[in-house]
């Protein structure tokens, strides 16, 4: 029995569906990214020094991406076995109920070292949640995607990320100026937190309407389910597996710099205003978030490769540029440096889905994408702002922090063009229902 199905309609939907739901899920991780740089140093960490409790919170921020590989894992797992569509639904909801809980969370001075444990639990309920969400987000849009657009498709759950920030520092924007700076930082920063259930809700309405990914229903129908999907992936062989992981890992290092470290260096050690630098990513936000589309587009005419390599490159540039701009203590040059984020982050993040995606076939493509994004999110963007800190000079210096996102988008760069120059480029597909590439010797 046949899978096709027409591609526009189901296509479209499934597109939107997933901006949705990746949105919901990563306002839930942002809102504790944006909350660990202005507020929890000071609720579940009063006792250390401003520099240390923000290295604290930093600490339990990275332990979300530590616990993203286990979500890759066991969603991926199932992911493969089970169907997309189920694993994203309880993804999501993982997600919108770890988040609520963090808003319930008593702190220190209520129930002493229990507040920061529990606040690392509910991270690791978070981190669980999101790690099965990446991939299976991804592959569900860029396997319904027609012909010819498959970039453009596997870039719309890309674009939760920016619009998840948006919302996020929007919503604690918005509670902060109707509560008041006092109010705000003893209680009311939890109100976006509790919001996330009624969010989630809505996403799960949408995303129960969604129809199971044909490329799964293909592997289902012809018995290829794969019983170890995970220990099948690594068939690939581990030189592609590390370039491929080398290769994405710069992009969620330099991504969460921008998105949370900056918010605590800028307004603790350069002198802006917080409500000042949440509105700058904010907006620079809004520029990665539009500008997606544009280079999706530009990958599925002129080829992603290409693309990707002149984005690595762009974005090592600008890394060299940022603290320095920021350092000057100029609002309109500090605008500058958040904007140039904002153009040039997405230029490699819309397409590094599609191109993880393309190194395995599509039994086992769930497990094997999973482990190769989240892999690189505790890599590179999990450790990035507590690294980012504890680089900061005795004189707060930023120096160092640059040298080392020079470093690792050098290192990404290096590994795209091996990636590139060893791996042939995928073949064409021929629509939605046709089979994505797969690595050679694949069964």
């Amino acid at each position: 029995m046949s899978t096709a199905r027409p591609a526009g309609g189901v296509a479209s939907r499934t597109a939107i569906a997933t901006l949705v739901g990746t949105t919901l899920e990563w306002y839930d991780f942002f809102l504790y990214g944006t909350a660990a740089a202005l507020i929890f140093n000071k609720q579940f960490f009063p006792s250390l020094s401003p520099t240390a409790g923000t290295l604290a919170s930093f600490a339990t921020l990275a332990v979300g991406f530590i616990a993203r590989p286990l979500g890759g894992l066991v969603f991926g797992h199932f992911g493969d076995r089970v169907g997309r569509r189920a694993t994203l639904v309880v993804s999501l909801l993982l997600m919108g109920l770890g988040s609520t809980l963090i808003g319930l969370v008593p702190t220190y001075d209520s129930i002493g070292l229990w507040a920061p444990v529990s606040l690392v639990l509910l991270r690791v309920v978070q981190g669980i949640g999101l790690g099965g969400e990446g991939a299976g987000a991804t592959l569900m849009s860029m396997e319904h995607a027609p012909a010819g657009r498959r970039n453009l498709y596997a870039g719309f759950p890309q674009m939760g990320t920016p619009a998840g920030l948006i919302v996020a520092n929007l919503a604690f924007l918005g509670t902060n100026a109707l509560a008041g700076e006092a109010t705000f930082t003893a209680w009311a920063w939890r109100v976006p937190f509790l919001l996330s259930i009624v969010l989630v809700a809505a996403g799960l309405v949408i995303r129960l309407r969604i129809e199971e990914s044909p490329s799964f229903d293909r592997v289902r129908e012809e018995g290829e389910v794969a019983r170890f999907p995970l220990a099948a992936a690594m068939r690939v062989g581990l030189p592609r597996l590390a370039l491929t992981l080398l290769a994405v890992v710069a992009n969620s290092a330099v991504a969460y710099v921008f998105m949370v470290f900056t918010l605590s260096y800028g307004s603790q050690h350069a002198g802006y205003d917080k409500q000042f630098l949440v509105l700058g990513v904010s907006g620079a936000a809004v520029l990665w978030f539009a500008t997606i589309p544009v280079w999706t587009a530009v990958a599925d005419r002129h080829g992603r490769r290409t693309m990707f390599l002149a984005g690595s490159a762009a974005i090592l540039v600008w890394c060299g540029v940022f603290f320095p701009l920021l350092d000057t203590g100029n609002p309109a040059l500090a605008l500058v440096a958040l904007a140039g984020m904002g153009l040039i982050i997405p230029v490699t993040h819309c397409v590094q889905g599609a191109i993880i995606a393309d190194t395995f076939p599509a039994r086992v493509r769930y497990s094997g994408s999973s482990l190769i994004l989240q892999a690189g999110a505790v890599l590179g963007g999990g450790l990035a702002p507590m690294i980012s800190t504890a680089l900061l000079g005795p004189d707060a210096s930023s120096t160092g922090v640059t040298w080392y996102l020079v470093a690792i988008c050098a290192v990404s760069l290096i590994g795209a063009v091996a990636l590139f120059r060893t791996v042939p480029e995928p073949r064409p597909e021929a629509g939605a229902a046709a089979r994505l590439p797969e690595f050679a010797g694949e069964a």
